[in-house]
């Protein structure tokens, strides 16, 4: 597998594992095929041996700490590590669950001001935090220095110069079933795999940990990545009416409105992924007059596809032969791809049919999670890529380098085995029906609207929006969409910042948008801590 040009950085795959674009021929969201992340082969020996594992987990809550220090800009940068877990238990006091986490507390400074705490998670559903944990904001990081130099490498980790640990101490939530997170009891792990049930854990298990470990005073922030976003926005809510107030959030290739991702009967499933499949054709060479500036021609994109495009499809059948011959045609210039190809797909192709014909001629497909990746089927016929090509590389790196860590360096000790997703099981139990604070029952859900009344009812709330442009897993101007319909106050709109890297679903795992990306995210907390 090779990048289609240089490698910049790495990687990728993603942190969460939606349900896929499968949805190009189904009518409504679906469990994920394929995960948003690395390591997304089916775990069925996993799922076998579901029931004797968790049998092993345990309600007594467990920790080790460890102090470690690693240089940093000039200094050093000193921390107590701390790998354990959080005992989730119902409104009676039983013990429900047991959520592993590792977290990571600066040295105290001499300011005495309480530090920020952010908490970090991946999505899925059905993925652990080691996505995040290994490749991010901690103080170490996997050393990615190319895409194929980690195929079958055990995954070293180094000192991390982008880690904003200098900036909020991080812990790092595993969802239940996945990592060493585990259900207790009586408790199965269908009461935690749904939109309301995984939000009922993530909020009990924020609340245990700011208890036992004396965080109430200090300014509270949550990340998440992909699905982990959508899980952000309800989260910021639940956590709301149950006390905990939030300084901000930050939101990582985002979908929040997951029916406009996944229903291509919905014409702003297209509209949404249009630039994204533009800045694809870009970064391929198959734009003619290609512009030098990508985030010119990304923004011109996305004007288009908001504006004619999407006129021609509310049109539907009443859009005449003469009119659709047209748009097919502007669109192609902008899609890299032939006008009748466009044609026959009623000028809405949908990811996997644009991942498979945007190289056709070269026999080759392009990537999901990191569309400037190139692969190549077996057959170069048909409507699917085969395989996701940003997807296959890092798994094995990231897997070894968890492993290693918690167990041998940290010296954490279980009966359990690390799970890095959990998808054979987690995604096909999944329930996507979701109550939304006044909106009633959700078929699928739209967390955006839990979010906009959380920065209603918190108006000092800030968001920070990342997204890639090479992202065909959670599209760009998708997650523009969903911010830009929360119905906000113009004083609210305010809170928000949006920040666009010329990367895929995975922003932190290439070095070349790393940095900046560090930097967007220390004025974000600057901007409220300082």
């Amino acid at each position: 597998m090779r990048l289609a040009a240089p490698l910049l950085a790495s990687a990728l795959a993603m942190a969460i594992a939606l349900p896929t674009y499968a949805a190009d021929k189904a009518p409504r969201p679906q469990p994920a095929k394929h995960a948003d992340e690395p390591g997304n082969a089916p775990d069925d020996a996993a799922r076998a041996s579901d029931k004797a594992d968790t049998a092993q987990a345990s309600a007594i809550e467990y920790s080790v700490s460890r102090h470690r220090s690693i240089p940093f800009h000039g200094a050093t940068l000193g921390y107590t590590v701390t790998p354990g877990t959080l005992t989730i238990r119902n409104d009676e006091g039983e013990p429900i669950a047991s959520m592993f986490y590792t977290a990571y507390v600066a040295d105290a400074s001499k300011s005495g001001k309480a530090r920020p705490i952010t908490f970090m998670y991946n999505g899925g559903p059905g993925s652990s935090s080691m996505w995040l944990h290994m490749g991010s904001y901690g103080p170490l990081k996997v050393d990615v220095p190319g895409l194929d130099a980690l195929h079958g490498e055990p995954g070293r980790l180094v000192a991390n110069p982008d880690t904003i640990l200098d900036r909020t101490d991080i812990v790092f939530l595993d969802a239940i079933g996945t990592g060493l997170s585990r259900p207790l009891g009586k408790a199965t792990g269908k009461d935690f795999w749904s939109v309301d049930g995984d939000l009922d854990a993530f909020a009990r298990g924020i609340q245990r940990y700011l208890t036992i470990n004396n965080r109430w005073a200090s300014p509270k922030f949550l990340l998440g990545e992909s699905y982990g976003t959508t899980r952000t926005g309800g989260l910021a809510y639940v956590l709301q009416q149950r006390g905990v107030q939030l300084a901000g959030a930050t939101i990582m290739s985002t979908v929040l409105n997951i029916p406009l991702l996944f229903d291509p009967s919905v014409d702003q499933m297209h509209v949404n992924a249009f630039p994204t499949f533009a800045a694809t054709a870009w970064y391929h060479n198959r734009v003619a007059n290609k512009p030098a500036d990508l985030d010119a021609f990304a923004k011109q994109a996305q004007a288009f596809a908001t504006g004619p495009y999407a006129a021609a499809l509310s049109k539907g059948d009443r859009l005449t032969p003469e009119e659709r011959t047209q748009m097919a045609q502007q669109a192609s210039a902008l899609l890299g791809v032939s006008p009748d190809f466009l044609l026959r797909t009623n000028l809405r192709p949908g990811p996997d049919r644009f991942r498979k014909e945007l190289l056709r001629d070269q026999r080759r497909t392009v990537g999901r999670l990191d569309s400037r990746f190139d692969g190549i089927d077996v057959d170069a016929g048909g409507d699917s890529p085969e395989f996701d090509a940003a997807n296959e590389a890092i798994s094995g790196a990231f897997i070894a380098a968890i492993n290693n860590y918690l167990f041998n360096d940290l010296g954490y000790q279980t009966k359990l085995s690390y799970r890095p997703n959990f998808y054979s099981s987690i995604g096909p139990a999944w329930d996507w029906k979701h109550r939304a604070p006044g909106n009633g029952r959700q078929f699928a859900a739209n967390t955006s609207v839990d979010l906009s009344q959380a920065m209603r009812q918190n108006p000092k709330m800030k968001l920070l929006s990342l997204n890639g442009y090479y992202d065909i897993a959670t599209p760009f101007a998708g997650a523009d969409y969903d911010l830009e319909h929360m119905e906000l106050d113009p004083a609210l709109r305010a809170n928000i910042t949006y920040k666009y890297y010329p990367s895929g679903h995975m922003i932190y795992i290439e070095p070349g948008s790393a940095a900046r990306l560090r930097q967007d995210i220390d004025a974000f907390y600057d901007s409220i801590t300082r």
